[in-house]
């Protein structure tokens, strides 16, 4: 199950009148509770927080624009260990791209290129830990 038929799955709860939910298929289990209990947060804050903020938090420097973690979690280059890194230093991306892979509770965040680009920094080796607003890579914007 990938991350977007997991939000599916999150969306789709949030508008139901369920008040809890359990999916469990191969190695992959998922555990939704609409619970009022001030300790517990809401499916609904963690949708509004994966759909608006994942791959957004980005910063311009001199170096170039700063792409930064949404969460906090282990570092992938690639989707295997074994392939090629989605990216590499001074290669050019477009919008969209995937760049990297955050785990976070065992739920593989892809982070995204914001803006068609080249890559300059790669700030993590494959399996780093990283923390919120971390910076990932560096990339330049491609002159129009």
């Amino acid at each position: 199950m990938d991350y977007k038929q997991i939000l599916e799955i999150i969306k789709n709860f949030n508008k139901s009148q369920a008040t809890t939910l359990e999916i469990e298929k191969d190695n992959f289990k998922l555990k939704l509770n609409k619970n009022e209990n001030p300790y517990i947060k809401p499916v609904e804050k963690f949708l509004t927080y994966a759909d608006e903020n994942i791959n957004t938090i980005i910063e311009e420097t001199n170096e170039g624009i700063e792409i930064k973690s949404p969460l906090v979690g282990t570092f992938y280059a690639s989707s295997v260990p074994s392939d090629e890194p989605f990216v590499k230093v001074n290669q050019k991306v477009e919008k969209g791209q995937t760049l990297c892979i955050i785990e976070a509770m065992k739920i593989m965040n892809e982070i995204v290129a914001p803006i068609s680009g080249t890559i300059v920094a790669i700030k993590h080796s494959n399996g780093s830990f990283i923390g919120y607003d971390q910076v990932l890579m560096i990339i330049i914007k491609n002159k129009e």
